[in-house]
């Protein structure tokens, strides 16, 4: 099991084993390693969530949501509409 977190050095962008990342606070399911993708971000980069409610998510511009824990609440970064490894694919 992985955990998303950020700390000035993400140790999980280029951990590409099989597995679920879940929050860092709840433990709540969020990506599975299957729709994760090598990105140049600085975080890991995740096509879609595990399940509909594993995130919520807040429109902040007409290409970006902000993505919190479906859970909790916990801040988990950004939903980049189109901006995935395919055209019309959104990044996590």
């Amino acid at each position: 099991m992985s955990f998303c977190k950020f700390f000035g050095g993400e140790v999980y962008k280029d951990h590409f084993k099989p597995g679920m990342y879940v929050c860092s606070q709840c433990n709540h399911p969020l990506f599975s390693s299957r729709s994760k993708f090598a990105h140049s971000s600085p975080w890991p980069a995740f096509t879609d969530t595990i399940r509909e409610d594993s995130v919520t998510k807040m429109m902040e511009s007409l290409t970006a949501f902000k993505v919190l824990c479906g859970k909790c609440g916990n801040g988990l970064g950004h939903e980049f509409v189109n901006d995935g490894p395919e055209e019309g694919v959104s990044r996590f």
